[in-house]
């Protein structure tokens, strides 16, 4: 597994913008200064691999992605793994297991095999029983720029874990010694800091949220990272074979497959490429708007993206665009709607729910995508990513796992919630 070193000057830089941007230094610089730092712990590659398994299940802490495989929620804890959810009663979940994967941030499941990211690798799990999940395959240094701050110096060794610590340090001088001895330490993966500044079926494949960086079509599974699209052929799904890596611009966010298409949000624009060649997606058309976070989802006129200001995003937009499609070549602009702090969005028929953080839920009636309606606001939830599947909306919030019965619009209930840790 390949780890990247980070010269003490530049750990210096993100050091001082993560004490700024979080008001982790608490005095003044030249005097007695108190902060909080995050201490890697160690494994080895064997060590690791060993533990990926379905583990006792573990309390829900920073929830990230969410996928739904027939009666099974698998959702992602921030850079340490997933949690294997029960959802057979959607009104009483039940946590069965925790299966251990460092660096994890995304998954994605077909016939059974689920991917997901170990830092720079791509691991396969057999979840024929996900209560007892197998390690079959792991594909080393596949996303070697994907984490770029994520390192150790000795390449035999993973961050297994983060330990947050207190110090003190009395002058500047007496902090500059101890950032030399300490470099590594403030090392925190992209997705941490993201997280720090906020955050059995018959069908043979499960439904990602719009968050996602990872996603599958036919026997092709697409991953995009900061600036790349990377290809695997799953023909053999326990057998994953990476047949082409491309530059798609730059600030990759999320992926999004549509009719033979791939929708890629980045916090500049919308690409879509083509996948008639599943093994060399093409671009066929671009949709460029102000600098902002950019998840996407489609339908078969429009696309629907959400924009958002943010630490990680640089922008100050906040709104839902739609745009018209015009044969997936030159996609226009058609409506916009002012939000609050959109997220993840999705679509079931012409209902639109959107994820617009501490407004909560919103659940529009899109019949008319020039006028939207509001149905309902689910509000006391910071909301984050959203799937809605034949009446059922799972919904990743800041304090839980929601999930709400929207099978009558006039009446709609929640179901159960999954509450975060603190």
């Amino acid at each position: 597994m390949k780890r990247i070193i980070l010269t003490a000057g530049a750990a210096a830089v993100c050091f001082f913008l993560l004490g700024i941007l979080q008001g982790c230094i608490k005095d003044s610089y030249e005097s007695t200064q108190t902060f909080t730092y995050y201490q890697p712990v160690y494994k080895t590659a064997a060590e690791v691999r060993a533990n990926i398994k379905s583990n006792t299940p573990q309390p829900i802490q920073r929830p990230g992605k969410i996928y739904k495989y027939g009666q099974y929620i698998f959702l992602n804890e921030l850079d340490k793994g997933i949690h294997v959810i029960n959802n057979k009663n959607p009104s009483q979940p039940q946590r069965v297991a925790f299966i251990d994967i460092p660096g994890n941030m995304d998954i994605a499941v077909k016939n059974n095999i689920l991917y997901a990211d170990l830092y720079t690798d791509l691991i396969a799990l057999d979840i024929s029983n996900p209560e007892q999940v197998v390690l079959k395959k792991v594909i080393e240094n596949v996303f070697p720029h994907r984490y770029w701050n994520s390192f150790v110096a000795d390449t035999t060794m993973i961050i297994a874990s983060w330990v947050q610590k207190d110090t003190v340090v009395k002058s500047k001088g007496d902090f500059q010694n101890w950032l030399n001895r300490n470099v590594t330490i403030f090392f925190v993966s992209t997705q941490l800091w993201d997280a720090f500044s906020n955050k059995a079926s018959a069908a043979p494949y499960g439904v990602g949220g719009s968050m996602a960086r990872f996603t599958i079509t036919n026997d092709r599974l697409y991953t995009v990272g900061h600036s790349d699209l990377d290809v695997f052929n799953i023909t053999d799904p326990v057998e994953p074979q990476h047949s082409s890596h491309k530059n798609v611009g730059w600030n990759i966010e999320t992926i999004y497959p549509f009719m033979g298409n791939l929708f890629i949000g980045s916090q500049s624009g919308m690409y879509i490429y083509s996948i008639s060649n599943p093994d060399n997606p093409v671009q066929t058309g671009q949709f460029n708007h102000v600098r902002s976070c950019d998840p996407v989802i489609a339908d078969d006129k429009y696309a629907y993206v959400t924009l958002r200001s943010g630490t990680a995003c640089q922008g100050f937009t906040n709104e839902l665009d739609i745009l018209q499609l015009n044969g997936l070549t030159n996609p226009t602009l058609l409506k916009v709607y002012n939000l609050t702090n959109p997220h993840g969005l999705s679509k079931d028929g012409s209902v639109l729910f959107v994820c617009d953080g501490q407004d909560g839920l919103k659940i529009y009636n899109a019949a008319d995508v020039m006028n939207l309606t509001m149905i309902k606001q689910l509000e006391n939830l910071d909301a984050y990513d959203v799937i809605t599947m034949q009446g059922n909306a799972l919904v990743v919030a800041k304090d839980g796992l929601y999930q709400f019965d929207y099978s009558n619009l006039a009446n709609i209930r929640l179901l159960s919630k999954m509450d975060i840790s603190k």
